[in-house]
């Protein structure tokens, strides 16, 4: 199928990916590189071949070397050690357990929260979607910075199911479905006129998802991406105060994550990269767009 036609070249979705580029020559070790992300259980894996994965009895190494997330033992638990008589070895971690509700040995100190961690990248119907062919785009590699060729007209596309779609996929690590997702997604917001205010409800869940990951890069894209979806059209800064409270408390966790470099200089300033300013200009453009309500849901 011809291409219709074709995005502006992109300059968030081609950000992350130099940005990968210039992991990848840093860290010659391969520990930032998908690859190592993809074992460590944090990125969606991708399938054996075109047709989909082998069968576990004719591929039995495929996937040998990946990591299975599991959950860590709290260090606030009395240790499991066992003495010679059968009985629990005591240890000056363990936690008060004596006889007689006698303190035996000093508690261990209390586990972390955990509230900053990063959490595996579920896998989005973006990358599904794709994979089957159902989605009208390509890759245009003719242009500088990447662009994406339409097949069919952005305005006649129907965004209650494209969108959230899009939407679902920016969160993806993995490119080409990272490219595509995010340019894809101000593709449609910069077109999309008065079809996009009511998609609103159906863009809260795939937002939230992606800001759930505790992923800086993932919560950076998703911002820039929420800062676009206010600016593109009236009255959807206030179609998104009902569902503050889905997407805000992330954002307070991390709203004071600035880097303290003294007199150095941030390079991520000038890629709008630097998570604690981002989700300050994303509260300012929050509660200048969304009306009367809007400063008194962000406070609380």
């Amino acid at each position: 199928m011809a291409s219709v036609g074709q995005s502006k070249p992109s300059r968030a979705a081609a950000t992350l990916m130099l940005d990968d580029a210039l992991n990848n020559m840093i860290h010659r070790d391969g520990s930032k590189s998908t690859k190592t992300a993809k074992r460590q259980g944090m990125v969606p894996l991708g399938r054996h071949c075109c047709l989909g994965d082998f069968p576990p009895d004719l591929a039995p190494e495929a996937w040998k070397t990946v990591k299975k997330t599991s959950l860590t033992k709290s260090f606030s638990t009395p240790s499991l050690a066992v003495s010679g008589n059968g009985l629990e070895a005591p240890s000056m971690h363990t936690a008060f357990a004596g006889l007689g509700g006698l303190p035996r040995g000093m508690p261990g100190p209390p586990p972390k929260a955990g509230a900053v961690k990063q959490r595996p990248v579920p896998v989005s119907e973006f990358r599904r979607f794709y994979d089957r062919g159902d989605l009208p785009i390509s890759v245009f590699h003719g242009a500088v910075g990447g662009k994406i060729a339409w097949k069919v007209d952005v305005e006649k596309l129907d965004y209650h199911h494209y969108l959230p779609i899009f939407f679902d996929g920016a969160r993806e690590q993995e490119d080409p479905y990272r490219f595509l997702a995010v340019q894809g997604t101000y593709d449609m917001l910069e077109k999309g006129g008065q079809k996009v205010l009511p998609v609103v409800p159906q863009l809260i869940i795939p937002m939230k998802t992606a800001l759930n990951t505790r992923n800086p890069t993932i919560i950076c894209t998703m911002l820039k991406i929420l800062q676009a979806l206010v600016k593109s059209g009236d009255m959807i800064g206030e179609a998104l105060v009902p569902y503050y409270r889905q997407l805000l408390p992330v954002l307070s966790i991390f709203k004071s994550h600035n880097l303290n470099i003294g007199d150095k200089i941030d390079y991520r300033q000038r890629k709008n990269m630097n998570l604690g300013t981002l989700i300050d200009e994303t509260l300012e453009m929050l509660e200048t767009h969304g009306g009367e309500d809007a400063f008194i849901n962000i406070k609380y």
